[in-house]
């Protein structure tokens, strides 16, 4: 009896086991323009400016990561990826040293495909409002489990952001201190714990979609937006030839589409469809937002056509999606095909959309 408890004890003790990891060790590979080993505000530390340091053997899914960090005043945007799957696929947590205070002071975005989407997932749950230092330490406590974290700063009894939920799926992976900007941020004292034994104190529940919502959109293949530029009429022969999967919206109404597509220089549209049976002619609003353009198509004619960019609309919008458009759609009696090509540049790709009486 007394030999099992050992063994329970034993084997609960290692599984809570932190890991530190030096940075003069060679599970780090650290590269970039600055990558330098120094002492920095009294401490050891590692100086990044336009790098990062890669733990690829570090198998992290679930547990706690501590690491300090210390800024520069600058506009840019250092942090750490986790979960990483390769350098296309990870969770991703950033500062905005620039925006101290702000409610984008800090953010979450998952990354698929290359593609981050600080403008699809912003407000509760992925960003808050605090104050940056700049002339000290910063010590940054993440907390992760599944499909919910929380982000603490300077051992605070109370979580600074609470993710909820961490968009892809939960599936162990590589670490990495990343600050891919032309500023200088400096790490020190990074240790993690794998381990599924952790709790997460907050909560948060979901209100119930809008009535009309629509939470799964046909999603084709990707192409050149040139092939819909000035396309005033779709014919059955320019959507002949792609493949379409159905991608569903999730829990904003939000239907991220670079979960299925890359965006290249060459290709970075695609469309989103769905079919609305009408039972007479009759008018039914749109209520919509897109990051970055869209063009929207009924039955192969065109309607609407809006670009939704970052700094588009003022020096300080994000481009991020929300119902900021409408539009009055002339239904036909039987089947109508609402088809939406939305082209990406940057920081998100996807589409919300609700249809009214």
């Amino acid at each position: 009896m007394y030999r099992l408890l050992f063994i329970i004890t034993f084997f609960s003790f290692n599984a809570m086991a932190q890991t530190t990891v030096p940075f003069d060790s060679p599970r780090w590979k650290i590269t970039g323009q600055e990558a330098v080993k120094e002492a920095h505000l009294g401490q050891p530390s590692l100086k990044l400016k336009s790098g990062s340091a890669l733990l690829a053997d570090a198998n992290f899914k679930n547990g706690i990561i501590e690491f300090d960090i210390a800024l520069s005043k600058a506009r840019y945007f250092p942090g750490i990826d986790f979960r990483i799957q390769d350098d296309s696929n990870f969770e991703e947590y950033y500062l905005r040293p620039h925006q101290s205070g702000n409610p984008d002071a800090m953010q979450y975005t998952p990354v698929y495909n290359r593609d981050g989407g600080f403008q699809l997932y912003y407000g509760t749950g992925y960003n808050n409002a605090v104050v940056l230092p700049f002339d000290r330490w910063l010590h940054i406590k993440m907390v992760v489990k599944e499909k919910e974290a929380e982000i603490y700063f300077d051992n605070g009894a109370e979580p600074v952001l609470y993710i909820n939920p961490l968009d892809r799926i939960p599936t162990a992976g590589m670490i990495s201190l990343a600050n891919p900007w032309d500023a200088v941020a400096w790490y020190s004292n990074f240790v993690y714990t794998s381990t599924d034994a952790v709790t997460i104190k907050s909560s948060r529940q979901f209100p119930k979609l809008p009535e009309g919502t629509i939470t799964s959109w046909d999603v084709s293949t990707v192409f050149s937006e040139k092939q819909v530029d000035g396309r005033t009429k779709l014919q059955a022969a320019d959507t002949a030839s792609l493949r379409w999967k159905t991608l569903w919206a999730d829990h904003n109404g939000i239907t991220n589409v670079s979960v299925l597509s890359a965006v290249t220089e060459e290709k970075n549209t695609v469309f989103v469809r769905k079919v609305i049976d009408a039972g007479s002619p009759r008018i039914r609003k749109l209520n919509f937002g897109f990051s970055d353009k869209a063009r929207v198509y009924l039955n192969g004619r065109l309607l609407y056509e809006g670009n939704d960019e970052f700094l588009t609309r003022d020096y300080r919008f994000l481009g991020t999606v929300g119902y900021w458009d409408a539009l009055y759609l002339p239904l036909e009696k039987g089947r109508n095909e609402l088809l939406i090509a939305i082209s990406e540049a940057f920081g998100g790709w996807g589409i919300k959309a609700q249809l009214t009486d």
